[in-house]
């Protein structure tokens, strides 16, 4: 079976390829570089591929949250993963791995009650916070309560996965060949043969890791995702007085919305959603239509990304409805007049088709013999996927 890609243009001042690996990446993203970092620990030749020059997926144009907690069974369990991994990788690569933590806050009783729910879930990973002390750390002065997630990240992901990049590609038997597309397969006795737009390499093994790119590889895997476009804002910051609410938001934890207690896994368990639901729908149906989630990341120049919330499906466009919902939603959290904007952009998030294993965010196949496709739903390709990469390697060794 052979399928194509689009060629691109290479670099001609990158060395040759090597003949022969035991592991072929294709993709340079988060879940590419967490399978090739994972292989080369054990011993393994490796060799990525990517078509652009760095860098430049949905995981490395994130805030760089990497939400652990609130993620629920399988996903969960590739999260505490990965958080050992991050910041083992942080100290052997030398990028900054900021044990933060995350702060929810909660501006109802019945977001607390949830929250509560989380809390007795969580077995100590989550600390109760009353509006006081949510206030001490964080720039958020009328909360009625919140959460502390002390295990939470926080990474500059563009600059982490370049330096992870490079790491890896000064290691011994490892390679990292951007402007190179991936173009066919041939699968053969142990083997497979895998045709790039710089020449051919023999893998023993091959993972194809490229988002919502995977259809133009693989139409039947691209048939059960849906491309979803999410849309995000770099800010100013947005308490240029200074002073220390201004601080706890550049220093301290990850801020997030409560609205965020719609989507992650870990929340659904909780009987007081319910209500939490009941009131978005009735008072602020948008939210809920342009599933706003709302994440407040400061970057180390002072801006803070703001993410995200959802285009609608039929918009040819950048929705201003949904940017106008971010700083709404920014403004009423933070207390102060609207945010100015830096920058806008997309991220392109994958979601399962409906149907038999929907709720799982790992659409793990095997399209021809050796060859795996992973692909991270939900957008927690960063949060999760250095916990994932050992499963999946389990499997194909």
């Amino acid at each position: 079976m052979l399928r194509q890609i689009l060629d691109v243009n290479h670099d001609s001042a990158q060395p040759p390829l090597p003949a022969k690996v035991d592991l072929a990446v294709v993709g340079a993203g988060a879940v590419g570089l967490a399978h090739a970092v994972e292989a080369h620990a054990r011993g393994l030749s490796v060799l990525v591929v990517d078509a652009a020059r760095r860098p430049v997926g949905s995981a490395a144009r994130r805030g760089g949250h990497l939400a652990i907690t609130t993620q629920d069974t399988t996903a969960l369990a590739c999260a505490l993963a990965s958080r050992e991994r991050w910041l083992k990788l942080g100290r052997e690569a030398g990028f900054g791995v900021r044990e933060c933590g995350a702060v929810v806050a909660a501006g109802h009783p019945d977001e607390l009650a949830v929250l509560d729910d989380l809390v007795a879930a969580r077995a100590g990973d989550a600390t109760l916070l009353t509006g006081r002390e949510v206030a001490d750390r964080t720039p958020v002065a009328d909360a009625v309560g919140g959460v502390f997630l002390p295990l939470d990240l926080r990474v500059e992901p563009a600059a982490a996965l370049g330096i992870v990049a490079d790491w890896l590609g000064g290691r011994p038997q490892a390679h990292v060949a951007w402007s190179t597309a991936a173009q066919t397969f041939d699968a053969g006795s142990g083997c497979t043969l895998v045709r790039t737009s710089r020449g051919e390499v023999v893998a023993k093994r091959v993972v194809v890791a490229v988002g919502h790119d995977v259809g133009q590889l693989f139409g039947e895997v691209g048939d059960r995702l849906l491309p979803v476009r999410r849309q995000m804002l770099r800010i100013a910051p947005p308490l240029p007085d200074g002073g220390p609410p201004a601080e706890r938001l550049a220093t301290g934890p990850v801020l997030v919305g409560a609205s965020t207690l719609v989507r992650d896994g870990a929340y659904l368990h909780s009987r007081a959603l319910g209500e939490v639901r009941e009131r978005l729908r009735t008072r602020h149906p948008e939210l809920l239509a342009a599933e706003i989630h709302l994440t407040l990341t400061a970057q180390q120049d002072g801006s803070v990304v703001v993410g995200d919330g959802r285009a609608p499906a039929d918009a040819t466009g950048r929705s201003e409805d949904v940017d106008e919902l971010l700083l709404r939603e920014t403004a009423a959290l933070l207390g102060t007049g609207r945010p100015t904007v830096r920058s806008r952009w997309s991220v392109t998030e994958i979601v399962r088709a409906p149907g038999p294993g929907a709720d799982d965010p790992f659409v793990l196949t095997e399209p021809m013999p050796g060859v795996r496709t992973v692909t991270v739903a939900d957008g927690l390709a960063t949060t999760t996927a250095l916990g994932l990469a050992p499963r999946v390697l389990d499997g194909l060794f």
